[in-house]
């Protein structure tokens, strides 16, 4: 299983930023598409109490919602994620 989990949907512009990111730096991912599945964006929005996506959590619980690429990468290094 995956360290992140990535909640979005194909149509928004920071999401597929964000997604972007994460294969660029070769991350591991578990994908849940909010448009594809209510559930996900209801599991999505009971994580952030939000309704903005991309929701971006962490195997240690925290996360982040809608992270400029600085803020993702920092995130995916501090958890070693990343070189």
């Amino acid at each position: 299983m995956a360290e992140v989990t990535y909640y979005g949907a194909d149509w928004c512009i920071d999401c597929r930023r964000s997604k972007a990111q994460l294969e660029s730096l070769g991350v591991a991912y578990d994908e849940k598409n909010v448009e594809h599945t209510a559930a996900f964006a209801t599991e999505a929005e009971s994580i952030s109490g939000r309704k903005n996506i991309p929701v971006i959590v962490f195997e240690d619980g925290e996360f982040l919602v809608e992270p400029s690429n600085p803020d993702l990468e920092a995130a995916l290094a501090k958890r070693g994620l990343i070189g």
